[in-house]
């Protein structure tokens, strides 16, 4: 029985991947990596949710046996389920399946107050969860923040500045949608130069919660303030645990 935290990570469906025969659900190694890294166990959640809905009672059952869930990035979020009439045609992978258990989760570990670190798709996901809207298009390659190192501001006293350590950071980005209208309770905790939502939290929550539009992983092996969001997601995990 390991001493480490327990992560939920809820696998990404994958059309194939190298070495099998069949289609996959995966999560991104980098990301694993980070959560080990700061001592927790990460181990893949299955997204069940038959037709695209997700009992909340098994998803309820299935995340009391973690200590934390960590929501990674991933397609997008289908526009119909913050209210969209049409979809943009830039709109990508988008799986009525991981939505529907996405956003079921995000909503039952805020309840529970289960430690929850959301990361890219994982920020518009609890966004929506609560209420929110998403911009579906930032307006092509000259705007869209995609393989894009950029700096950002991070409010003074929020969770996410402590635990990068620092009033800025330089994140990676790879998104090209975001936030629009905040979800309930929602704020924003940092923001890129062009005014884009960098960082949402909920004040009052009942765990630790933060979620980053950008992506963490992609540094942390090198940069102790990226490697901090992990570090402070996994000990509010141990002593949720």
């Amino acid at each position: 029985m390991t001493n480490r935290p327990l992560i939920a990570v809820p696998a990404r469906f994958a059309a194939s991947t190298s070495a099998l025969r069949y289609a996959a659900e995966v999560s991104a190694r980098a990301l694993i990596e980070a959560v080990w890294r700061a001592g927790g166990e990460p181990l893949a959640l299955h997204p069940h949710a038959p037709g695209g809905t997700a009992d909340p009672a098994e998803v309820a059952a299935r995340l009391a046996g973690f200590d934390g869930l960590l929501l990674p990035g991933g397609g997008d979020l289908a526009p119909y389920r913050y209210g969209a009439a049409d979809t943009h045609t830039s709109v990508y992978d988008v799986d009525d399946e991981q939505d529907a258990f996405d956003l079921e989760l995000a909503r039952r570990a805020l309840e529970t107050g289960t430690p929850l670190l959301a990361v890219c798709r994982g920020l518009q996901a609890v966004n929506v969860a609560l209420g929110g809207t998403l911009h579906q298009d930032m307006g092509g390659p000259d705007t869209e923040h995609r393989h894009l190192v950029h700096p950002v501001a991070l409010r003074p006293g929020s969770l996410v500045e402590a635990a990068v350590g620092a009033p800025k950071a330089d994140v990676s980005c790879y998104h090209h949608q975001r936030v629009d209208r905040t979800g309930s309770g929602l704020e924003v905790t940092a923001r890129a130069a062009d005014g884009t939502a960098e960082a949402l939290e909920l004040p009052g929550a009942k765990g630790w919660f933060t979620a980053v539009q950008w992506h963490p992983e992609d540094t942390a092996h090198q940069d102790p303030a990226q490697q901090g969001l992990f570090d402070a997601f996994v000990r509010a995990a141990a002593r949720h645990r």
